[in-house]
């Protein structure tokens, strides 16, 4: 028998660019029933491009598989009356509108749990529902900025970085997705729903775990130090001669083993690389030794080396490196799904269950490709449906993404 581990859950998502529906797309993954409910113009990202695949944006299609698509126009009478149909027969609803937005178009917490006590409703903005900055507009490069992670990225003396991906929205949608979880779970045992006010802000504050206690033992700012780990030596990125590799020595067997593959066994002698206390005190003058030892092998031998002795290391893989990883594709991280228009590479899942897995079902949906489907759910017959396209209500046919631009 084909079981998800969240089977019979339905998620209405109203949410737009990556956080949300990062999180509604891993909700997929387990089995629920994601309705991704559109303007009529489609979500944001539809135009987030080039690149296109397929006619579709590459943006788009990361974050938004395992999805069914309603073109709807929220701001009508009658679109939110097929909205409210919809709250009906759902259990989750997750937006990511500004605060007040939802109240505005009368689709509050307060609002939709007056039809359906049992909702469990996220609201995931970028500084929270509540204080003196629940008002600013945040973006993933801004609330990077404003959580203190950005200050610790990047490398002494230069200009603080972003990560290669939108990593703050990322987070508060993994955040989202396990307060969702336990909600439902909770509701389990006592039939009641809730009200969920994640924050972006308050997420990724939380990812400075360790460093914002370095500030509470020191009263001192952490520093930006690259690849480099502020209680770890040799913990960094270093150039061999002819690319990079990334080396984690985190423990005392693991630098005796070290020293002794890489021919070193003088650093290994040496008082001022003795612990790993005193390799991190001494930590410029170790990585000085170390460069000058791994400049003149290469990253195939190097990796050979440490990999065979049991140092963690590896080299650093272009995304085509990773794609074609051998590790990578026997967990079938790669795939491809067929769509309405054509074929699709995709990344699998990560969630590897026993009994449960998670499930690639659906390819990305073209706007609004799944609203007849969606309005019959709700009780309408073909003539309603008919009638709503007819008056815009719903968008009377699938657009793609290149017919948006």
């Amino acid at each position: 028998m084909d079981i998800t581990p969240l089977e019979g859950i339905r998620v209405l998502d109203l949410t737009q660019a990556m956080a949300g529906p990062m999180a509604t797309m891993l909700l997929g993954d387990l089995g629920a029933e994601v309705i991704k409910v559109e303007p009529l113009t489609g979500d944001q990202t539809r135009k987030w491009a080039p690149p296109y695949l397929n006619g579709m944006s590459a943006y788009f299609l990361s974050t938004n598989r395992n999805k069914k698509s309603i073109s709807l126009d929220m701001k009508s009478n009658d679109g939110l009356e097929v909205f409210k149909k919809l709250v009906e027969i759902s259990d989750v609803v997750i937006e990511n509108f500004r605060p007040g937005t939802t109240k505005r178009l009368g689709i509050s917490y307060n609002d939709l749990s007056s039809i359906k006590e049992e909702l469990i409703y996220c609201s995931l903005s970028g500084y929270g529902q509540t204080g003196p900055g629940k008002d600013w507009p945040g973006y993933d490069l801004t609330v990077l900025a404003s959580s203190g992670l950005m200050s610790i990225n990047g490398e002494d003396g230069r200009p603080p970085l972003k990560f290669g991906v939108p990593i703050a929205d990322i987070t508060a949608g993994l955040f989202s997705d396990i307060a969702i979880l336990s909600a439902l779970y909770e509701r389990s045992v006592t039939g009641k729903g809730q009200f969920i006010d994640m924050s972006m802000l308050d997420a990724n504050f939380q990812v400075l775990t360790y460093q914002a206690f370095n500030y509470f033992a020191t009263g001192k700012n952490p520093q930006r130090m690259g690849s480099a780990h502020s209680s770890i030596a040799p913990y960094q990125v270093f150039k061999a001669s002819d690319g990079y590799i990334a080396v984690t020595v985190g423990t005392e067997k693991l630098w005796s083993i070290f020293v002794n593959a890489i021919g070193r066994q003088d650093l290994g002698n040496n008082p001022e690389f003795r612990s790993n206390v005193d390799r991190v005190t001494n930590r410029e003058k170790l990585a000085a030794e170390l460069d000058r030892t791994f400049s003149q092998q290469s990253v195939h031998d190097l990796i050979d080396k440490l990999m065979c002795a049991g140092i963690p290391s590896s080299p650093i893989n272009s995304v085509k490196e990773a794609i074609e990883n051998p590790q990578v594709i026997a967990r079938d991280m790669v795939t491809e799904m067929d769509s309405s228009y054509g074929k699709i590479k995709m990344l699998g899942t990560p969630f590897k269950m026993s009994r449960t897995p998670g499930k690639l079902r659906k390819a990305p949906p073209e706007l609004g490709e799944d609203s007849d489907e969606i309005l019959r759910l709700t009780g309408y017959g073909e003539g309603e449906i008919v009638s709503l396209k007819k008056r815009g209500i719903v968008n009377s046919k699938t657009v793609t993404d290149t017919e948006l631009k």
